[in-house]
C-alpha cells in the first residue's frame, strides 16, 4: 500500500494543463459538467459521445490546450479500461455462465425460498456487505448486480428496494472498513492504527449501511419505480438442462474471487514484508483479474460440466456473455476520461490550496476537503490520497483512537455525492437501465447518506472516546 499511495500522491502533483485561475477553473468545472447534463437529457445523446464533448469542452473553458485535453481524456479512458475493463468482461462471462448452467437460478431461488418480503432488503445488504469487504467496488457490482436483478425480477421486488441495499453494502465497505484499499492507503498516509481504525470502521459501517440501505430504499423506490432492464438480467436456463448445478458448489463458485482477494489482504497485513514468497505469491492470486479468471475457469467444472455442457458451446456462450457490455464499457471508459481531465486541469490542487486556510476542527477539515475533492474529480481514491496528505501532519499529535477517526472522516468524505465525472456513477445507471435524473436520485443520494451519516458518526465518537 505503501508504494500506491505514493504512486497516487506523485500522480496528483504533475504539472497541470493550464495556468487557469482558480476562479476560471472552478467555472470550467462547472461548465464541463453542464455540457454532460445537458445532451444527455436535452439532446438525448449518447452518455459515451457527451462525455467526450464534456471533457474537451472543460479543457477549453480552462484555456487548456487541445492536444493536452486530449491526451488526458484519452489516457483517462485507458487506464480506467485496463483497471475495471477486464474485470467486467470476465465477471460478464461468469454471470453467462452462472445463467446457462441454472446456477444464478439455483442461487435466486434459495434466496426466494428462505427471505421473507420484509427481510429481502437486509438478506441483500448482509451478501453485499460480506462479498464488497475485499473487493474493488467494480467487480462487486459485477458479482453482485445479476443475482440483484434476478431477485427483483422473479420475487417482484421494486428493483431500489433490492438494488439500493446491495449497493449501500458495497460502497461502505469500500470507504470505511480496512481491508479495502482506500481505508489502507489512508491508514498507512497517517500512520493509524490498522486494528483500531477496523474495529471503529465496523462500528460505524453497521448503523452507516442500515440507514442507507435498507431504510432509504423505501423512498428511493417510491420516487424511482423502475423494473429490472430485461437486457441485462440473465435468463431463465432452458429446461432441457440435464440438472441444475448444486447450490453449494453455485456459492462457492461466486464466493471463489472474494476468498482469493480477501486472504491477499490478509497476507499483506500479516506478512507486511512485499520481498516475502508467500506474500509475493498471494499477490498474484488475490490479484482482481487473477481471481475473477480462476472462478471463470473453476465454473467450467463446477457449473457448466454438471449441466451437460460440452466444449463446442463453451465459445458462443462467452461471446453471448460479452456482447451487452460493450457499451458499458465504453461509457464507464469515458467517464474515466472525463476524471482524467478534471485531476490534469489542476482541480484537485485548487482544492488542496483553497483548504489549507480553512480554520475548522480536524475531523470535519479532513471530511470537507475529500469531500470537495471527491466533487470535483469523481474519484473517492484521489479524494482519499489527497486528503490524508493534506491533514497527515495533524495525525501526528493525536490518539490512537482520534487518528483511526481521521482515516475514517477522510473514508466517509471521498463517498459523497458521486455524479457524471465518477465512473461509477455510469456503471449502476447502465447496469440498472436508468436515466441521469433516476441515478441522481437514487445511487448519489445513496452516496451522500453514507457520506454524512457516517461523517457525523465520526464526529459523535470523537467526544466520547
Amino acid at each position: 500500500m505503501t508504494r500506491l499511495s505514493v504512486e497516487m500522491l506523485a500522480a496528483d502533483t504533475v504539472e497541470p494543463i493550464t495556468s487557469a485561475g482558480h476562479a476560471q477553473l472552478g467555472i470550467a468545472v462547472l461548465l464541463g459538467i453542464a455540457v454532460i447534463v445537458l445532451l444527455i437529457t436535452k439532446f438525448k445523446l449518447h452518455a459515451f459521445l457527451s462525455l467526450t464533448i464534456g471533457s474537451l469542452a472543460l479543457g477549453a473553458f480552462a484555456g487548456a490546450p487541445l492536444d493536452k485535453v486530449i491526451t488526458s481524456f484519452t489516457g483517462g479512458l485507458g487506464s480506467t479500461v485496463a483497471g475495471v475493463g477486464v474485470l467486467i468482461a470476465l465477471g460478464a462471462i461468469l454471470g453467462k455462465m452462472l445463467a446457462d448452467s441454472g446456477g444464478a437460478d439455483q442461487i435466486v431461488d434459495t434466496i426466494l425460498a428462505k427471505a421473507t418480503p420484509r427481510s429481502m432488503p437486509w438478506t441483500m445488504v448482509l451478501i453485499a456487505s460480506v462479498i464488497g469487504l475485499p473487493l474493488f467496488f467494480e467487480v462487486g457490482i459485477v458479482l453482485l448486480i445479476p443475482v440483484v436483478l434476478m431477485v427483483a425480477k422473479r420475487g417482484n421486488y421494486s428493483l431500489m428496494r433490492i438494488g439500493i441495499p446491495a449497493l449501500a453494502g458495497l460502497s461502505v465497505m469500500h470507504g470505511l472498513v480496512p481491508p479495502h484499499p482506500g481505508p489502507l492507503v489512508a491508514i498507512d498516509a497517517l500512520g493509524a492504527n490498522l486494528g483500531v481504525t477496523l474495529a471503529l470502521g465496523v462500528l460505524i459501517a453497521i448503523p452507516t449501511v442500515i440507514i442507507a440501505g435498507p431504510v432509504f430504499s423505501k423512498y428511493a423506490a417510491r420516487w424511482v419505480d423502475v423494473p429490472a432492464p430485461d437486457r441485462m438480467i440473465p435468463q431463465r436456463a432452458s429446461e432441457e438442462l440435464e440438472k441444475r448445478p448444486g447450490f453449494g458448489a453455485t456459492l462457492a463458485t461466486i464466493l471463489l474471487p472474494v476468498v482469493l482477494m480477501l486472504a491477499k489482504a490478509l497476507v499483506d497485513i500479516v506478512v507486511d514484508d512485499p520481498d516475502n514468497v508467500v506474500q509475493r505469491a498471494f499477490d498474484v492470486i488475490g490479484n482482481p483479474l487473477i481471481a475473477l479468471l480462476a472462478a471463470v475457469l473453476v465454473g467450467i467444472f463446477t457449473l457448466l460440466r454438471p449441466a451437460g455442457f460440452g466444449k463446442d458451446r463453451l465459445s458462443g456462450l462467452v461471446e453471448k456473455g460479452l456482447a451487452p457490455i460493450a457499451g458499458i464499457l465504453l461509457i464507464v471508459g469515458a467517464g474515466g476520461g472525463f476524471k482524467q481531465t478534471l485531476i490534469d486541469s489542476g482541480v484537485g490542487q485548487m482544492i488542496l490550496e483553497i483548504s489549507e486556510d480553512w480554520s475548522i476542527p480536524a475531523l470535519l477539515l479532513a471530511w470537507l476537503i475529500a469531500v470537495a475533492i471527491r466533487l470535483a474529480t469523481g474519484s473517492a481514491t484521489v479524494a482519499t490520497v489527497s486528503a490524508a496528505g493534506l491533514v497527515a501532519p495533524l495525525a501526528a499529535d493525536m490518539s490512537t483512537t482520534h487518528a483511526a477517526l481521521l482515516v475514517l472522516a477522510i473514508g466517509a468524505g471521498s463517498l459523497f455525492f458521486s455524479h457524471v465525472n465518477d465512473a461509477g456513477f455510469w456503471l449502476v445507471k447502465e447496469y440498472f437501465g436508468l436515466n441521469v435524473g433516476q441515478t441522481v436520485k437514487t445511487w448519489s443520494v445513496m452516496e451522500t447518506i453514507i457520506s454524512v451519516v457516517a461523517g457525523a458518526l465520526v464526529l459523535l465518537l470523537s467526544l466520547v472516546i
